[in-house]
């Protein structure tokens, strides 16, 4: 009997030691005695890579800042399918266990014994441990350690959150692939859709991609894809999620993809987004200590919502206008190139100035500074550049694969035509949209901002808004005669004015009233005020009105031959419609950080430079502009709305410019090549009216047709004590004829 004893408690000694053995390493895991656990506040404030958000005013997303694709959302931001699905096929049990399913780890563990699957044993919990707290290289006995170490883990989660956030985070923390790391970008970038609005054959697919993303990515492996979310379709069939009509139906969908990978130079607002990024929250982030992590906050990392003025809609009216007038106007100068012999360059371009701009812009490239820093000769990167290699380069009808010389390529990009747009509300500074180029992907730099151009007539109003500053009326008549200036250096400036033969018969030696002048953009009249009031006076009133850019205080400056941003130039004109109050541009309203805290708000900076009498007077004499001057054309797009604007155009039809506005928006253009020595031959479509107005013509067209934005077509505020200041000067006026052309020409 003694023998049977000691052979009994021996059996049930070899059937109990694994499990004391099991208990003893897990006491001494969760005791840290075989390694460190994370501690309390590690569990609670887990740390990971959020992406930085951008929004617009009207609360859309414009894009991310990330090293890893992450938004976070809520247990109440998903989908009830997506929940289901998940819990069906990952954790049948997840509402039962306390982060570690006994039941399935025995299932598991005598699958492994008999030889037959029986699934896996780790819960969702687990699974959500092994992501936050990832493994490293290990021995078969340190991976024994590390699991029993995730079974610790998920109990201390299971005791520090609710079951929701459990499942919150580990959606939110799992990566799809393909730039989609947690569901919500997940959701964007496969079908276009949110977390809350995935259809059930949708979450399926997503909650399949669980088990091994690399095996049942759907952009590579579409049929493995769609049998892995069969399968999990019938796990919600056999836990009745769905029933059997709802799988058959299902189960032979197509996944169907809406895959939108994101890329910084996709999606709305790319220039703003970079110059957003590069000149201004890199150095915020710089300024700014993230109190969890003690050091500067992380553009990539810390989750911030950066709330920006830009409205969608305009927006996307900005970037429609600018692509469709685009294309044309890029079809119209490819046909005049296919007239010059050096083209894309002009006609009268040496070739020595050819030859430098192409050397300049060739050790300007990526390619030069690559070449150079593997320790290439001078002769060698030559040889490299006029070699012809494969390549991708952007069309005006997208992308083509072609073969041409690295230099070749730098000369055929020469030939696109470029435009920077921005429109402001005047009353608030706030940018409401922002174009600052063709295609962001190919053209990088930014021509709202960044770039500055000569701005040829545009500049005009500064000058005129003197004399109304000064007590001239729009009706204050000037004789339209060649004015010549002496400049600090006792030279004799005398510009020509741009008229054609025609009209030089028509307006030459008459006299002609401020409006009429501004509308038909005479240099005449423009020297003879810049000589009456002075250089210095014009810049000391620029600058009041926001140009920041550097002004010589020369005659000259009267017809724009000063660079000059766009962001500068619609800033400062939209001062007019604010009743003479300049307010700075202003693109950013708040930034917060991930859990919502208002980090910073920004205001902008306002000066009242004019009375509103004057302001509503300058309006005045803008409005004639579009009525009888350069900017008649504007008269096809059936605007319907009270306009004041100004186009301008430089020397050679290099640039071409219209600023303008509505009581409610004001906006400008610029188009130009990149090098000014690549123009058009002809004024007649080289000029601003030609070149740039049309942008602002088809955006306002959408804008103002738009019931949600709100936008007036009424008249400017007109002020209560006008007193008798003569608005109406048709009286004085030679009568133009409707669709008259007006050219202008450079200064």
């Amino acid at each position: 009997m003694a023998k049977n004893s000691k052979y009994i408690a021996g059996t049930w000694m070899i059937i109990w030691l694994p499990f004391l053995i099991i208990l003893l390493i897990v006491s001494l895991v969760a005791n840290e005695v075989l390694g460190d656990l994370p501690s309390v506040e590690e569990l609670q404030n887990p740390r990971s890579n959020l992406a930085t958000v951008i929004y617009s005013s009207d609360g859309k997303e414009l894009g991310k800042y990330y090293n890893e694709n992450r938004v976070n959302v809520t247990f109440k931001d998903l989908d009830k399918d997506l929940v289901d699905a998940l819990v069906a096929t990952e954790d049948a049990r997840f509402y039962e266990h306390n982060g570690v399913d006994i039941k399935a780890l025995l299932r598991s563990a005598s699958g492994v014994f008999t030889g037959g699957s029986k699934g896996g044993g780790s819960t969702i919990t687990q699974q959500l441990a092994k992501m936050m707290f990832p493994r490293e290289k290990l021995s078969k006995f340190q991976l024994v350690i590390r699991k029993i170490k995730e079974w610790v883990i998920a109990t201390r989660l299971e005791k520090n959150y609710t079951k929701e956030e459990i499942m919150a985070m580990y959606l939110n923390k799992f990566d799809f692939l393909n730039l989609a790391v947690g569901v919500k970008s997940a959701a964007k970038i496969y079908f276009n859709s949110n977390p809350d609005s995935l259809r059930i054959e949708q979450a399926a697919m997503l909650v399949g991609m669980a088990q091994n993303p690399s095996l049942y990515n759907p952009i590579r492996f579409e049929e493995k894809t769609k049998h892995r979310r069969n399968v999990v379709l019938s796990q919600m069939l056999k836990y009745g999620y769905i029933n059997q009509i709802q799988f058959d139906t299902l189960k032979v969908k197509p996944l169907g993809l809406s895959f939108r990978p994101e890329d910084h130079n996709e999606g709305p607002a790319p220039y703003f987004r970079e110059y957003l990024r590069e000149n201004f929250l890199k150095q915020w982030c710089e300024n700014h200590i993230n109190p969890e992590t003690k050091k500067p906050y992380n553009i990539y990392k810390d989750g911030l919502r950066v709330y920006t003025t830009i409205d969608s809609r305009m927006q996307q009216y900005a970037e429609e206008a600018v692509a469709e007038h685009m294309l044309e106007l890029q079809k119209a100068f490819i046909k005049d190139c296919k007239q010059k012999r050096n083209a894309p360059f002009a006609y009268n371009v040496k070739k020595e100035e050819i030859q430098a701009i192409m050397t300049s812009s060739m050790k300007r490239s990526d390619r030069y500074r690559e070449l150079k820093q593997q320790g290439l000769s001078k002769e060698q990167i030559e040889k490299n550049f006029n070699t012809p290699a494969k390549m991708t380069v952007w069309s005006i009808r997208g992308e083509i694969d072609t073969t041409m010389t690295p230099m070749d390529s730098i000369r055929y990009y020469k030939g696109f035509l470029q435009t920077g747009f921005m429109a402001v509300d005047p009353q608030t500074g706030q940018v409401r949209a922002w174009v600052g180029g063709i295609n962001h992907k190919h053209f990088k730099y930014d021509h709202v901002k960044v770039g500055k151009r000569q701005v040829g007539s545009t500049f005009k109003p500064f000058v005129y808004a003197m004399a109304i500053q000064e007590g001239y009326s729009p009706c204050y008549q000037m004789p339209c005669v060649k004015t010549c200036v002496t400049t600090e250096d006792g030279k004799e400036w005398c510009p020509d004015n741009s008229f054609n033969a025609r009209q030089k018969a028509k307006w030459e030696n008459r006299l002609l009233t401020l409006k009429q002048a501004l509308a038909l953009s005479v240099n005449y009249i423009s020297a003879a005020l810049m000589k009456k009031f002075g250089p210095y006076a014009v810049v000391n009133l620029a600058k009041r009105m926001g140009i920041t850019s550097h002004l010589d205080p020369v005659p000259s400056l009267c017809l724009g031959t000063a660079d000059i941003s766009v962001f500068e130039m619609v800033g400062a004109i939209a001062t007019f419609p604010n009743q003479g109050t300049f307010v700075q541009p202003t693109f950013i309203t708040r930034i917060e950080d991930k859990n919502g805290k208002v980090l910073e708000e920004f205001m902008p900076q306002t000066d009242e430079v004019f009375s509103p009498e004057k302001a509503y007077v300058m309006c005045q004499l803008m409005k004639g502009v579009v009525q009888h001057g350069t900017g008649m054309g504007l008269a096809k797009y059936k605007l319907g709305a009270q306009i004041g604007g100004k186009t301008g155009t430089t020397q050679n039809n290099s640039d071409g410019w219209f600023i303008g506005y509505t009581p409610d928006l004001a906006a400008g253009c610029w188009v130009g090549a990149e090098d000014r020595s690549v123009h058009f031959n002809s004024t007649d479509v080289g000029q601003g009216a030609t070149m740039a107005m049309p942008i602002w013509g088809k955006f306002f067209q959408k804008a103002l047709n738009d019931p949600t934005l709100k936008l007036s077509k009424g008249d400017f505020v007109k002020p209560d004590n006008l007193g008798d200041i003569e608005l109406d000067c048709a009286k004085y006026e030679l009568e133009t004829i409707p669709g008259e052309d007006f050219e202008e020409g450079g200064f």
